[in-house]
């Protein structure tokens, strides 16, 4: 009889728990015992982008994941532009990332991205110089026209042509990752053609950010026992991480063997084309004060070109979604274009400069104002729409422009 009653009062401790988990008066995703939040999130890893945005609009864009118990896994997740000001800028030095951040973001090395304090400063202070340098301006519209030109306009027309459904996503994905490429390294992969191959690179760095989100949502029991047998994702990952350097010391050793043919001066001499980033760190290892050697420089380039790729693919695609479901923006922006062009030209197809539409290179390089992408800042980023903070109603469609 003792050996029933304590059977049933385990049964209802556990019902009771069950209970609680079900209850959710957050409305945050349903927590169990034991495994945590991970059940819903392995029943909607196909959609893990909708269900973020669902869950941030429904937890007021804050929230905290629990993990399994033993996986030691919580993660707090915010898009809360409040919350990712007083994390990101006014109190940054508070919210160091830590060698378990390292740990996870590992293939990126020293870069920007993994490093703290002083050197963090450096890197930043580094890059935004020569960023704001005339020439890399010049280099940054030369190239994104040429892109536009001959790559992304040729790419549309074909398959409009032909009459064929493409991916947009992935055109654009194709597209900023030829544009950054360029601009860091000076070297075009040729992702967006005709032919929409499978480039090396490109995918290997889609290799790597699939796995680090599952180094995110996995036990660190798992992801070990991972790497130490040679499979799954971290099998992948260090295939990856291969490839990413191999490319990498290859467009290196090119770029150096091009500057050796040439004077140290190249940067201050080419004004008329503009120079890439990579020539930069190079022929101005100097006055910087950084040790720009084979590996800093790897570590640079890949973190830019993370930096650099999804996240303006995923802001032009969202825009063609959002103008294509709102004919209201889609005429203010036909009436912008007709008030700054004669009315014979009005039906040809051209491109733009910047100065044609009153906006220096000042302002190109300062960026469009997004008004909302959601981040998880913690650890990784994701961007997500809130309907709540895009116009949702046609009185505030004007809102959007």
């Amino acid at each position: 009889m003792a050996l029933v009653s304590v059977f049933e009062a385990v049964l209802a401790l556990i019902c009771f728990l069950f209970l609680c988990c079900l209850r959710n008066k957050n409305r945050s995703p349903k927590s169990f015992p034991i495994v945590g939040m991970l059940p819903e999130l392995i029943l909607n890893i196909h959609r893990i982008h909708d269900w973020c945005t669902e869950t941030f609009e429904r937890c007021h864009y804050t929230f905290l994941f629990n993990g399994p118990w033993f996986a030691k896994i919580n993660i707090v997740g915010t898009c809360d532009p409040t919350n990712v000001h007083y994390i990101m800028s006014s109190n940054f030095n508070n919210f160091p990332k830590g060698p378990e951040f390292k740990q996870l973001f590992d293939v990126l090395g020293d870069g920007i991205f993994n490093t703290d304090m002083d050197l963090w400063r450096k890197q930043r202070m580094v890059a935004q110089e020569f960023m704001r340098n005339q020439s890399f301006h010049k280099f940054l519209l030369r190239t994104t026209r040429d892109k536009v030109e001959k790559g992304l306009i040729h790419v549309i027309d074909y398959v409009a042509k032909q009459g064929l459904v493409v991916n947009l996503e992935d055109v654009f994905q194709r597209f900023t990752f030829d544009t950054t490429c360029i601009l860091v390294t000076g070297y075009d992969p040729k992702c967006l053609s005709l032919e929409f191959p499978e480039v090396p690179f490109s995918k290997a760095l889609d290799d790597v950010e699939e796995a680090i989100f599952y180094r995110h949502v996995g036990p660190q029991s798992f992801i070990k026992l991972q790497r130490w047998l040679k499979m799954g994702q971290e099998q992948k990952y260090r295939k990856a991480w291969e490839v990413l350097d191999d490319i990498m010391t290859k467009y290196i050793c090119q770029k150096r063997k091009e500057l050796d043919t040439t004077t140290k001066g190249l940067v201050s001499q080419n004004g008329e084309d503009g120079v890439d980033l990579l020539t930069s760190y190079i022929a101005e290892e100097k006055p910087t004060g950084l040790k720009c050697d084979d590996k800093f420089l790897r570590d640079t380039i890949l973190n830019m070109m993370l930096a650099g790729t999804d996240t303006t693919s995923s802001a032009l695609t969202w825009f063609i979604w959002l103008v294509s479901r709102h004919p209201i923006v889609e005429n203010k922006i036909i009436e912008e274009l007709q008030s700054k062009l004669p009315a014979e030209e009005t039906k040809k197809r051209r491109l733009f400069n910047a100065k044609g539409f009153g906006l220096s290179t000042r302002s190109i390089m300062r960026g469009i104002k997004v008004i909302s992408t959601g981040t998880i800042p913690a650890q990784g980023t994701s961007q997500t729409r809130h309907t709540s903070k895009w116009a949702s109603s046609s009185s505030n469609h004007e809102n959007i422009v």
